[in-house]
Order: structure tokens, then C-alpha cells, then sequence
């Protein structure tokens, strides 16, 4: 904004509600304080003697003024006026261009966040350029920054937009937690968890059977099928039996486990298909809307 010098507004000291006689008393005193006559020493007052004279003659016109307000230096020196169609076909190319850029630039996982961000911060630069570039007069209160232009407010943005997205990204790369890589590894723990349970079990099943060939092994068993007399007889439950039944839920939730873990490492590949269709979908547009 400094580097673009003040505006016209600025230059005059007024605002975008003064009045043409307010414009012209403030012309007056500068004139009288700029003229090169009043500064021979100064080597560019005709230059800003100039550049007052250019601010006055545009603001003392009204239909200067508006195209002005809306497009700038540069729309008065192309003689520029409003055209609807011509401004939603500029409109759509930018905002095209710059949400093809976006969504380039947030691909991937760990950009979720700063891709909805973007896209936020884009529709809503999308609604107020439309709100201030077709409205009637001055679409700004006039405590709000009162010598800026409609124009300044929207090139302000398109200047600001890409800082906005690169901010995006960092902070919502900053703040991504891959819960697909956490629950991965909770999944494999829980399945070498498993496995050394497993392995355990079977050792103690060894043992009992060997205690069992001994003839040392029917103690359990035996107490667990006299145990007080029931109305039903219950099956016979034995050390090896319980093992096994261990060992076969084990089993079952280790797959299950293992299930999930393969699951998880497929990861889908994104295709660039969808990239490259968008591509060419605004090379076709562009090309058509150039002829």
C-alpha cells in the first residue's frame, strides 16, 4: 500500500463523502501551497503539482469518481466502465485460477484443515468483491477507513489471499494428528500382544499335558466336575479345555486384528485424474472466453 503512494483522496486530504466544494477548497489550499512558483527550489513540485491537478479533475467528476472508486488509475486511463458480464467473466477466471491453485497446493492428508480454510477464506473474498464491485455509490460506511476506494479494498485482498493460504497450510500442518497412524500402531501392539499371550498359553498347555500323561493332572478337573452337587449336571471342565477355549478367542481376535492392519496399510492412492481434468477443463474455458 506504501509502495503505491496515496490515492486521490488522500492526496486532497478528503474523503469518498466530501462534496465537490469541499473537494475544491482543499485543491485550492494545496495548489497554493505546491504551485512551482511557491517552491523554485524544489525540483519536483511540478510533478506533485501535477498529481494534485490529476486527483482534482478526476474527483470533480462524478462519473470519474465512480469508475475511480471501482478500477482505480488504471480505469480511468482505458476509459474503463462497469459491465456485468464482462465483470463475472473476469470474476470467474480469477477465482477459477486461484482455487485450482488451491486445491494443487493443499493436497494430501495432512492439508485437510488448511484446505478448508482456503476455500473459506476464498468464498468469502468471492462474496464481498461481488457485494462491493455491483453495489450503487459508496458501499462502505463512512467511518470505514474513509479515504479508501472499493477498488483498494479488493486489490487489498487478492494481495493478501495467497499469504492467507500459505498461513493455512502451516497451521493446519502444525495441527494435523494422523489417527490413522495411531490406531495402526495400537492395532499392531495389540496384535504382538497377542502373539506372545498365544505363545505363553501354549507353553502352559504343554505343561499340563505332561503333568496330565504323568498322572498328576486330574486334581483340577476332578474338583471342578464333583464340586457341590448341582440339579443339572454340568459338562467336565478340564485345565487343557479352558486352554484351548484361551487360545481359540485369542485366535479369533488376532485375525480380526490382522484384519484391520491390512486395512489400514492399503491406502488409497490419490488419483491425478480429477487434477488433470480440472486442467484442462480451465485451459478449454480460458481459450473459449479468449475468442
Amino acid at each position: 500500500m506504501q509502495a503505491k503512494g496515496p490515492n486521490h483522496y488522500a492526496l486532497l486530504n478528503v474523503n469518498r463523502n466530501s462534496s465537490p466544494l469541499d473537494i475544491k477548497r482543499s485543491y485550492k489550499k494545496l495548489s497554493l501551497k505546491l504551485h512551482p512558483d511557491k517552491n523554485p527550489n524544489d525540483p519536483t513540485a511540478s510533478a506533485k503539482f501535477d498529481r494534485v491537478k490529476k486527483a482534482y479533475d478526476v474527483l470533480m467528476d462524478m462519473e470519474f469518481r465512480e469508475v475511480y472508486n471501482k478500477f482505480g488509475q488504471d480505469g480511468i486511463n482505458s476509459n474503463k466502465r462497469f459491465d456485468e458480464t464482462q465483470f463475472f467473466i473476469e470474476l470467474g477466471v480469477f477465482y477459477v485460477t486461484w482455487g485450482i491453485m488451491a486445491y494443487v497446493l493443499t493436497l494430501g492428508k495432512r492439508s485437510g484443515l488448511a484446505r478448508q480454510w482456503t476455500f473459506t477464506g476464498l468464498i468469502v473474498m468471492l462474496v464481498i468483491e461481488i457485494s462491493v464491485m455491483t453495489s450503487r455509490g459508496n458501499p462502505f460506511p463512512s467511518w470505514f477507513f474513509p479515504q479508501n476506494t472499493e477498488y483498494e479494498c479488493v486489490w487489498l485482498m487478492h494481495t493478501l489471499f495467497p499469504a492467507l493460504m500459505n498461513g493455512c497450510r502451516s497451521i493446519g500442518g502444525y495441527l494435523y494428528v494422523d489417527l490413522e497412524a495411531q490406531t495402526r500402531q495400537l492395532l499392531l501392539a495389540l496384535q504382538e500382544q497377542n502373539k506372545d499371550i498365544l505363545l505363553v498359553l501354549r507353553d502352559v498347555q504343554i505343561g499340563v499335558q505332561n503333568v496330565q500323561a504323568s498322572g498328576g493332572g486330574g486334581g483340577v478337573g476332578n474338583r471342578l466336575a464333583t464340586s457341590t452337587a448341582p440339579a443339572v449336571s454340568l459338562p467336565r471342565v478340564t485345565p487343557t479345555g479352558k486352554i484351548k477355549e484361551l487360545q481359540d478367542r485369542l485366535q479369533s481376535s488376532n485375525s480380526t486384528v490382522q484384519q484391520a492392519v491390512g486395512q489400514l496399510k492399503t491406502e488409497k492412492s490419490n488419483s491425478n485424474f480429477g487434477f488433470y481434468a480440472m486442467i484442462i477443463g480451465y485451459v478449454v474455458f480460458s481459450f473459449a472466453m479468449g475468442n
